[in-house]
């Protein structure tokens, strides 16, 4: 009777507590939403690790009849009435059995729906699922790996974004040192995670691949085949020069119409030596629902090393980054059999023509402030005010799947250096002394050159990578221009050859590998994410301060026009049209140049069948939003894991990918906010003085510049943001997975802690790590365990939220 004293206690404490979710917003605490969670009673309850303490807070109590009942005093027999008197015992025996069997069954539905609860039934509404799929179960090592902000309040945040070094009076800590080392080792920026896992679909192995799948596999294979191009040496080159007429360096050119050699590398091989050619559409055409799509021509990037004089408004060649670049080209043409001591002379020509064309180049920003882009022009009119280039052959050749003529529109980007270059090309036709050697064949063949770099011997690349050791020694970079020899130092600096390979492959076979995307990645998961993160963003602006009404009114109407679009979920080519598609490339198992060649016209044949309006091209690789006209365009890239997959809990997907759009949103829409809000500055102070408290036990900050504090403003702002999202999705789903056990709550901030100094354009603004933002929000909320504090530092550091 002892025990089952005890045991009427314990079911008179049985509790039912609600897990609370937040919808935080910049400037107030949230009303969470309630997660139901039934807890057992005080003797059966488990010590559960992975649950949070400010998600068990006790909101209604059960009121059951305690068992057993409670001693009664002796009954008055004197007072009671004769047909009570009179009740059999039997009965009496009969009601206190009663009143037993139902005490039992309380407590056996009690036990039963912790047990329920603790092993995830299924049936039950307020359970919370584990997730078991692939994605999840390698997320959940992962998140093993990582220190949990929860249980390790004093390790997660000690590195700063801008050095990545512990704060000075925690160099000495020691504790989780290993697990930082893994991490920092683990983290990647964006890009390069989105190749590595364009690197594993191109490396496993499907039998049952569809024949363009298995065509952009093999492509990728013989890239990675080094062996094999060394052992063909310049061979394959030296032949695709003889197909062109030849060239004097050799001796052997048979004076190749000029028009013609470049006509057939527009064509065939992808290469503008003397201007750019691409596709695209004119943002000032607002005439009907489609933007139409023009040819448009612009400056080329040429091979030297060239730089922009802001004074003189003049591009200029240097002589300390010259003299490299003289060599490599030496060096190139001794690889391909020039004679000794001949090779400089054409090296020189080439130099000469090159420095002729780099005076009429300009960077995009002072053509811009010129007026000089996107002027609209017939190819009659172009042929008159640049007679050198015969206009309509060339671009028929390059876009000869289209029918094209003299009346129709091009845009062009800079027509001075057009009018110039021209001019420079009828002067070395006829007038220059050197115009019997072919300098302008060599100059087309070196530039044939550079685009098959990718595809001839090491000795190729290994020169490519002592030029740009030599252009980083000079201490000279090119501003505000693009070269070839920048992008080609780019190319072979540090670059694996398995990443130069997916690039190369990627170019080529970008619509095989968008097809492989969608069927992994992309779906109605992402694009639910991406509408729930827009609308959250557009709520986060009522609460700033702005600067004026007008402003608030502007921004608001900027970003209302926007519309989001995850490229290519419109592009869904099935496999018979991507077999098709790629029907006519042919690939060689031993001879990645062969194949390579290939991949060129395929880059020319993309580019005939963008003037279709109703024809798109799925470009992946972006790792980030861009804007193009009122359309946001989100890159299919983005959505892959560790980041995203469509089996992770929402609250991991939220927790990472969630945060990234909101960050990427507010770059793209808010160039320019902390001249527009007051609220910018402030919170993205007061974050960093909570910053310094903690890790610099420094209760006055110095001020942080305004790029600083804009990027922790956007960054604390994007947090916020993917956490109402995040919100919303369950108001529309309330079920949701989870991993390892872990809460909602607790989940969503683990994952966003992964992100960890996301390497992109703006990281170096950052003056913290971004997982320090759990604990300036967290200071704010109710939704998170009260000790998430480092109880070697100030404790009232998080007692107020910013």
């Amino acid at each position: 009777m002892q025990n089952m004293d005890y045991a009427t206690k314990d079911v008179h404490m049985l509790r039912m507590s609600e897990t609370l979710e937040p919808e935080l917003s910049a400037g107030q605490s949230s009303q969470p939403e309630p997660e139901r969670v039934l807890h057992p009673p005080a003797l059966l309850q488990l010590n559960l690790p992975n649950q949070d303490p400010a998600e068990a807070q006790p909101q209604t109590e059960l009121k059951l009849q305690k068992w057993p009942p409670q001693r009664q005093q002796e009954p008055d027999l004197e007072n009671q009435q004769p047909n009570e008197r009179t009740k059999p015992a039997w009965i009496k025996r009969s009601c206190t059995l009663s009143l037993f069997i139902l005490g039992f069954c309380l407590c056996a539905i009690f036990i039963t729906t912790f047990y329920s609860l603790r092993h995830g039934n299924q049936s039950q509404e307020v359970l919370v699922i584990p997730c078991d799929s692939p994605a999840c179960q390698r997320a959940s090592v992962h998140l093993s790996m990582s220190a949990d902000p929860f249980t390790h309040p004093c390790d997660y945040f000690l590195f700063s974004c801008r050095s990545n070094r512990p704060s000075p009076d925690v160099q000495g800590q020691q504790r989780e040192k290993s697990r930082r080392d893994v991490k920092e080792k683990r983290t990647l920026d964006r890009k390069t995670e989105l190749l590595q896992y364009l690197r594993e679909i191109l490396e496993s192995n499907d039998g049952l691949a569809s024949s363009a799948v298995q065509k952009a596999k093999g492509f990728y294979r013989t890239c990675l085949d080094t062996k094999s191009l060394d052992i063909a040496g310049v061979e394959p080159f030296l032949a695709l020069i003889h197909k062109l007429g030849g060239w004097s360096v050799s001796g052997q050119w048979n004076q190749t119409d000029f028009n013609s050699t470049l006509s057939v590398l527009m064509r065939d091989y992808a290469t503008f030596p003397f201007f750019n050619v691409y596709v695209d559409e004119d943002p000032t055409d607002t005439a009907g629902k489609r933007t139409k799509r023009y040819i448009q021509i612009d400056q080329p990037d040429l091979l030297i090393p060239i730089e922009w004089n802001n004074e003189t408004e003049k591009t200029q060649v240097t002589k300390e980054t010259l003299l490299p670049f003289l060599a490599l080209c030496d060096r190139h043409l001794a690889l391909l059999g020039a004679p000794p001591g001949s090779g400089m002379i054409h090296v020189g020509a080439f130099i000469s023509l090159s420095s002729e064309l780099a005076v009429a180049e300009a960077p995009l920003s002072h053509r811009s402030s010129k007026g000089q882009l996107y002027q609209r022009l017939t190819i009659k009119e172009l042929q008159h005010k640049a007679p050198a280039i015969d206009w309509l052959g060339c671009l028929q050749a390059a876009f000869h799947s289209q029918p094209l003529f003299e009346d129709d529109h091009i845009l062009l980007h800079n027509l001075p250096y057009i009018v110039q270059m021209s001019h420079i090309i009828s002067n070395w036709m006829s007038g220059h002394e050197l115009s019997s050697s072919g300098p302008l064949h060599t100059f087309m063949v070196l530039n044939l050159l550079h685009t098959l770099l990718p595809a001839l011997d090491s000795r190729f690349s290994d020169t490519a990578n002592n030029l740009s050791a030599d252009l980083g020694d000079t201490g000279v970079r090119q501003r505000n221009l693009h070269s070839k020899t920048n992008a080609l130092s780019e190319l072979f600096t540090a670059a694996p050859r398995w990443k130069r390979c997916v690039l190369e492959t990627e170019r080529g076979f970008n619509g095989v590998l968008a097809h492989l995307f969608r069927e992994d990645v992309t779906g109605r998961e992402a694009e639910e994410l991406s509408e729930n993160i827009l609308s959250s963003f557009k709520s986060q602006l009522h609460e700033l301060k702005w600067s004026d009404k007008k402003t608030l009114q502007f921004v608001m109407n900027k970003v209302q026009s926007v519309t989001p679009r995850i490229v290519s979920t419109k592009e869904n080519s099935s496999e018979a049209e991507l077999d098709l598609l790629y029907s006519e490339v042919s690939i060689s198992i031993h001879s990645f140049f062969s194949n390579y060649l290939q991949l060129l016209s395929l880059l020319q044949k993309r580019r005939s069948r963008l003037l279709h309006a109703d024809s798109d091209d799925a470009d992946i690789l972006p790792p980030s939003p861009s804007l193009l006209g009122n359309e946001l365009i989100i890159p299919m890239g983005m959505f892959i894991p560790p980041r995203f997959h469509p089996t992770y809990p929402r609250a991991m997907n939220y927790g990472v990918m969630g945060f990234l759009l909101a960050k990427d949103l507010l770059h793209v829409l808010l160039p320019d906010i902390h001249a527009k809000s007051a609220t910018v500055g402030a919170l993205g102070q007061c974050v960093w003085s909570s910053y310094r408290t903690v890790t610099y036990k420094d209760s006055e900050a110095l001020p942080l510049p305004a790029a600083p504090q804009q990027e922790v403003w956007v960054q604390y702002s994007a947090l916020q943001i993917a956490l109402k999202a995040y919100q919303k999705s369950l108001k529309k789903q309330p079920a949701d997975t989870s991993i390892s056990g872990f809460s909602r709550t607790r989940l969503f901030f683990m994952a966003f802690s992964q992100v960890n100094c996301d390497a992109d354009q703006y990281h170096h603004l950052m003056p913290l790590e971004p997982s320090f933002l759990i604990t300036a929000i967290c200071a704010k909320s109710r939704l998170c365990p009260p000790n998430l504090q480092c109880p070697k530092t100030t404790p009232r550091h998080s007692s107020h939220g910013c």
